[in-house]
């Protein structure tokens, strides 16, 4: 991949900690991963393997040990506002309605309020909560809240979107949903996501690209280019879902995380 072509540049990540009584553990070692502009990536892997903490310094919340991540070829070394966050719980602000924690970061830029109020319709519009603004979130179910942060991150015209598994505490009917429009909001906005998940059929489903990590320490395992984010233009993920080839993908990536979490509960006994 041609350095001109590349948006992200993860160059040979570590990151190490300090554990009471443990000494120095490794969390991951070694990380190298080169990203598109456009691309959405799917990181998979058993409990520990460093998929969050990854997210982490790419976000700027962590300062590797070792390496240097590279976002439009500077160098990252804080958050900021090109990298925009969705968690697994919304994060919201409790006391605010819908539209002004949409708008929140651009009040913090001094953008104009018809400028405000127009993007925050726009993006209400876009994650299917036309006249929900002036809701206030406890009044918004879960998968609601988490369109609500998924708004509040595009307000920002991020140049990556970071996913910590944003669907993990949703039922399965409202994680299809939001999987669905996850993929929309992909192939709308051409916007780089990283996404983080535990869910062998979310990687597939969503990643453009699938990273398998493994842990002890954290560590990229293997790599795939599954079809499945392009071929949901023409299907329904539960079509995809029922074709042959994904369900070899599927049982491929779980018997290699299965046989991952095996090693791991061997070693701990």
């Amino acid at each position: 991949m041609a350095e001109s072509e590349t948006q992200l540049s993860i160059k040979n990540i570590s990151m190490s900690f300090e554990l009471p009584g443990k000494g120095l553990v490794e969390a991951i070692k070694d990380v190298s991963l080169s990203i598109n502009h456009g691309e959405l990536i799917s990181v998979l892997g058993p409990s520990g393997c460093g998929k969050t903490t990854l997210l982490n310094i790419i976000a700027g919340f962590l300062q590797p040990s070792q390496g240097q991540i590279l976002l439009n070829q500077r160098a990252i070394s804080s958050p900021g506002a090109d990298r925009g966050m969705v968690f697994q719980q919304g994060a919201l602000f409790e006391w605010m309605n819908v539209a002004n924690n949409i708008g929140f970061g651009l009040k913090m830029q001094h953008v104009d309020k018809p400028k405000i109020q127009q993007r925050v319709e726009a993006l209400l519009d876009m994650v299917g909560l036309q006249g929900f603004g002036n809701k206030h979130i406890y009044e918004l179910s879960g998968g609601m809240q988490q369109r609500v942060a998924l708004a509040r991150c595009l307000a920002n015209n991020p140049d990556i979107i970071l996913m910590d598994e944003p669907l993990g505490a949703l039922d399965a009917l409202t994680r299809e949903k939001m999987q669905e429009l996850i993929l929309q909001i992909w192939h709308k906005t051409n916007t780089t996501i990283i996404l983080i998940t535990h869910s062998v059929e979310e990687a597939l489903l969503l990643g453009q690209r699938l990273i398998v990590m493994a842990p002890r320490p954290g560590r990229i395992f293997r790599e795939f280019t599954p079809p499945f984010a392009h071929h949901s233009r023409q299907h329904s993920l539960r079509n995809l879902k029922k074709q042959t080839d994904f369900v070899d993908y599927r049982e491929q990536i779980l018997s290699m995380i299965w046989d991952m979490e095996e090693e791991i509960m061997g070693s701990s006994n």
